[in-house]
């Protein structure tokens, strides 16, 4: 075979093709799009959320550092950080036990010196002001600033109360610099300089060893070349700097690795795989069913000019390559255009994901990411590819013959012509015109099924939320009162106790009903059959903490197994033992520490009691415990907690209220927590209602968003394949009218064609959501513990009319938009 070097022909023909072809243009580089917005979008939203969540993780494990040495002396620090393997190390050194000013107490805040490292470790590098410098220069997060009444004004006077080695010291400082505080971090920092440092060595004195105090001791935050095997690469460098990571060894080291690393063991199970695959695929399938229909009705429109070029010798290979260069124009407009659209999609709604997180309050974190826009690139490239690769072989097989013959029909042998007797009724005609090509008539059922599907399954999914359920596990009364402490998790006895006065003005206020004290402490145990390996003491006791409930609280435990008997509890001889339960609510029997009837020894400040347990109760983080676990919990009545712990301090208290009050008493927990005691808080059952109806909120806008791309999709997807199937019609329907049939019936045969198309996506609909939702929701909603399956049909009824409408309008408008021509000229058209 003589070869001919005919590229640039080749290309000559694709370019003037591509530009007769304006309308279909328009609506790939539209499809490309939509589709390329779903790719970046789900990317933007992955990094993003990962991203938010890493950096979260980090300001709250103390910084971006990959591991951490505590509390060592200057000269440990300088021994650690001359190891090769240390890439970079932060100097942080403690300047005082507390921080003691008053307006604080809610918000616990720490003292230190960081070097530039640290701050830029620790995400405080001022975005006012400048560093400390000067002795009497700090720099604090705006958080701090504002409960301290501090303005962000560089020379601001500020006095801090601190506890130095015990001493309480006042001293007077002036504001450097700030910046903006981490909404999910509560804990406040304040910063000094090192000529602070350099003036107060004495005061600054290392005495760790001897009384545990922080003050002077160093934490050295240190980065080696990547954040791969970290823990193994602590190891060496502490290992070979001479030093011992085993406790009570002399030349221990107290050492940390930063557990913010996503390298450091978080991952993704079989069941988030799964899902992030199949919504890929689903995006791929919606992208792939309008570009290829768009491809192919591209080449059925001009297959009488693809059997032209095949007369004067042009070769399947060569059109194919005609149609894939166009598929690449149309790719390198509409991509671009997606991945900037989508990533402003995505960004826009990571911060409703993180919301819903363990990491709510964290501030968000997108960046750019160039794997972002390089994943959802080839994505959006494969999916134009394998959408234009099936025409391209459709244009390159067909002969010019059929090429000149072509009527929009799909070839069937042996099928019998039918007679009617009722004559061609429009709606008949119309059909007829979609069974003439089924394959296209499916695909584009299916694309406008795929959005109503999504949208009526993200519509089940949020009226799937269990309110009650979320009430159950938050809260077993209205509201819990306690110090600001308790509810940040940092309940430590007496100092953060809940005030008497605080239960008084609660109790006073209309429609109180009933309430009770919860007392918490620790104590001791033996036990010659518990199954408890945390916390044994080398006397072998074990360690467990130890809750004491009046009658109302105590009446709210949920019994696991044994008896809740009052009269038996109140003899002092028997106890309860408090187990955790999963998500589901649901106890695993086979991990409890005890059975019913084992026999404890409990000691509570040197006071014993041998006790039975008898029975097993729910110890609920959220309502009747301190939030801690430590591997064990007891129960009692309040008297008998009493009399055995000598601890009167209740650590809080709950109540309920009328309901037509419910409101009224909120409110005046908000103000009365924000005024007159700021160091105490509560939570309530409106707490839990409203972060389940955040979810709801969440899954309603995501799902809801992505299900809008997906149905402006398949809208064009029918808005094509209507337009195709008129131009590609033209000569026929001309030649209707030219028989005798009016401009009206036409028009109502192609509106029947919509409406037809309406009423078997309608059909498709309704079908697929009822399978999904009974096959994949169904046995998802039993998984998920705020969820309760709930079948809803009316968003189906709300779209399906709007189906008809459109069925009936985008016929109507392509027609007379197009149909401009007269019947003689349209005749000729294809001659």
């Amino acid at each position: 075979m003589i070869k001919v070097k005919n590229n640039q022909a080749i290309r000559t023909l694709a370019e003037r093709n591509f530009r007769t072809a304006g309308t279909r243009n328009v609506i790939a580089v539209m499809a490309i799009t939509l589709t390329a917005i779903l790719f970046t979008s789900v990317f933007t939203m992955g990094f993003g959320l990962v991203e938010s969540i890493q950096r979260a993780s980090m300001i709250m494990s103390g910084g971006d550092g990959h591991a951490a040495v505590k509390y060592v002396t200057d000269e440990t620090y300088e021994r650690i950080k001359e190891h090769p393997l240390v890439k970079e190390m932060a100097y942080c050194r403690i300047l005082s036990d507390s921080v003691d000013n008053q307006a604080l107490i809610r918000r616990h805040t720490e003292f230190w010196y960081y070097d530039d490292v640290g701050l830029k470790y620790g995400f405080a590098e001022p975005t006012g002001g400048h560093k400390p410098l000067a002795e009497n220069e700090v720099i604090a997060d705006t958080k701090t600033l504002e409960l301290l009444g501090i303005p962000l004004e560089v020379g601001a006077p500020l006095t801090l109360e601190i506890t130095v080695h015990g001493r309480q010291v006042l001293r007077d400082f002036v504001l450097a610099g700030w910046w903006a505080s981490d909404p999910g971090f509560n804990i406040g920092q304040i910063f000094a300089s090192r000529a602070y440092v350099d003036a107060h060595q004495d005061e600054l004195r290392y005495t760790y060893p001897e009384d545990k105090s922080l003050t002077g001791t160093v934490t050295g935050y240190l980065k080696f070349a990547n954040s791969l095997n970290i823990a193994e690469n602590l190891e060496r460098v502490v290992t070979e700097s001479g030093f011992s990571m085993e406790e009570g060894d002399p030349s221990y080291l107290a050492t940390g690795v930063n557990w913010a690393y996503l390298s450091t063991g978080v991952g993704m199970d079989a069941g988030t795989l799964t899902a992030l695959a199949s919504a890929l695929l689903l995006f791929v399938l919606t992208g792939y069913l309008i570009i290829y229909n768009i491809f192919q009705i591209s080449v059925l429109r001009d297959i009488r000019f693809y059997g032209l070029l095949k007369t004067i010798g042009t070769t399947g290979r060569q059109l194919r390559a005609i149609i894939r260069r166009q598929a690449l124009r149309l790719s390198l407009i509409g991509i671009p255009l997606g991945l900037l659209a989508g990533f402003w999609v995505g960004k826009a709604l990571v911060p409703y994901l993180m919301a819903r997180s363990s990491y709510a309050g964290s501030g968000v974190s997108v960046s750019p990411d160039p794997r972002i826009f390089a994943g959802a690139a080839l994505f959006a490239l494969f999916t134009v590819w394998i959408s234009a690769h099936k025409p391209g072989k459709m244009a390159a097989r067909i002969s010019p013959m059929e090429a000149v013959r072509y009527t929009d029909q799909e070839r069937s042998r042996g099928k019998k012509l039918k007679k009617s007797r009722h004559g061609a009724k429009p709606w008949r005609m119309a059909l007829a015109n979609l069974g003439r090509n089924k394959r296209r008539t499916v695909l584009v059922i299916l694309s406008l099924s795929l959005s109503i599907v999504l949208t009526n399954t993200v519509f089940t999914l949020s009226q799937s939320v269990d309110l009650n359920k979320g009430l159950e596990k938050f809260s077993d009364s209205d509201f819990l009162l306690g110090h600001a402490n308790l509810f940040n998790h940092q309940y430590d006895g007496e100092s953060s106790a809940i005030s008497e006065s605080f239960i008084s003005a609660a109790a006073a206020q209309e429609g109180f009903e009933t309430g009770g004290r919860l007392y918490g402490s620790w104590a001791s145990y033996q036990s010659r059959t518990s199954a408890q390996t945390m916390n044994r003491w080398p006397d072998g006791s074990l360690a467990t903490a130890l809750y004491g409930l009046e009658e109302f609280p105590f009446s709210c435990l949920k019994l696991v197994d044994g008896e809740l008997d009052g009269e038996k509890l109140a003899g002092g001889d028997y106890i309860l033992e408090g187990v955790q339960a999963d998500d589901q609510g649901k106890v695993e029997t086979g991990r409890f520490n005890h059975q019913v009837g084992d026999k404890i020894t409990l000691n509570c400040g040197g006071t014993e009691r041998e006790m039975t347990v008898l029975g097993h109760v729910v110890a609920n983080p959220h309502t009747n415990t301190d939030g801690s676990w430590m591997g064990s919990a007891f129960f009692l009545p309040a008297d008998i907690y009493r009399e055995l712990t000598g601890n009167s301090v209740p650590m809080s208290y709950a109540f309920n209220v009328a309901e037509a009050q419910e409101r009224d008493l909120e409110n005046f927990l908000t103000r009365y927590t924000a005024e007159i005691e700021p160091t105490m808080n509560y939570s309530s059952k409106f707490t839990a209602l409203s972060s389940l109806e955040g979810l709801r909120n969440t899954a309603v806008l995501i799902g809801g968003s992505l299900a809008a791309i997906i149905g402006m999709i398949g809208v064009l997807n029918f808005v094509n394949a209507v337009l195709t199937g008129i131009l590609t019609r033209h000569r026929e329907l001309a030649m209707l009218q030219s028989i005798g049939m009016t401009r009206r019936q036409l028009v109502g045969m192609l509106c029947s064609e919509g409406g037809c198309y309406a009423a078997l996506t309608g059909i498709s609909s309704i079908l697929l959501s009822v399978g999904f939702s009974l096959l994949i929701l169904r046995p998802l909603s039993e998984q998920i513990w705020f969820l309760s399956y709930r079948f809803v049909f009316w968003p189906l009824l709300i779209i399906l009319p709007l189906l008809f409408v459109l069925g009936a309008l985008v016929p109507y408008t392509v027609y007379y938009a197009t149909a401009k021509q007269s019947i003689v000229e349209r005749l000729r058209m294809a001659e």
